[in-house]
């Protein structure tokens, strides 16, 4: 079930990608509905795993791929519609590259039967970014506040770059210190 929630997230994605792009005006608040959807089952699915007892390998490696898949379409549509412009986009960048540098340092490490587990910092940093997310979706032109709350909504991106950045680098320095350790 939980795995389930999961996938329903990642496939989210599409319909948040067609609607965002849409020229109506009712676009951006329905694009919002589909993000908080699917930014909600990313808690929900770790409740029901753990309620049924259904945590596997699986579901550890779909719940952090749908989080990205999640968060970097919406902040590079938000970048592509003029909703984060400027130095917003380095806050952008620093977010989608973490999350590349990431991934591929699990996978190194995954090589070596070595696991980089998620930290409480990476749990706030999802949720950061997740908020930053939607509160940008609300900020845009057509959002449902609009650009009134562009600059709260964009401090809050700028909160979670600097959680991304932090626990990126914590992850790495720890990465590197086991690719150096468990070398033959």
């Amino acid at each position: 079930m939980a795995n389930l929630i999961t996938l329903a997230r990642m496939a989210l994605v599409i319909p948040f990608v067609f609607v965002f792009l849409a020229n109506a005006p009712w676009n951006m608040t329905v694009a919002l509905i589909i993000f908080v959807i699917a930014s909600l089952s990313d808690f929900l699915d770790g409740y029901v795993a753990r309620a049924r007892g259904e945590t596997s390998a699986l579901g550890a490696a779909l719940d952090p791929i749908a989080d990205k898949l999640l968060i970097a379409a919406a902040l590079i549509l938000l970048v592509r519609n003029g909703t984060v412009v400027g130095v917003g986009v380095v806050a952008v960048i620093i977010i989608i590259l973490r999350e590349i540098l990431v991934s591929g340092l699990r996978e190194a490490l995954s090589a070596k039967a070595v696991s980089l587990p998620v930290t409480a910092l990476a749990k706030w940093k999802t949720t950061a970014q997740l908020v930053a997310a939607g509160l940008l979706l609300a900020a845009a032109h057509t959002g449902i506040i609009g650009p009134p709350l562009r600059p709260a909504a964009s401090a809050f991106l700028w909160i979670a770059a600097v959680l991304t950045f932090w626990t990126g680098a914590e992850y790495a320095l720890r990465a590197m210190t086991e690719l150096r350790t468990k070398q033959n």
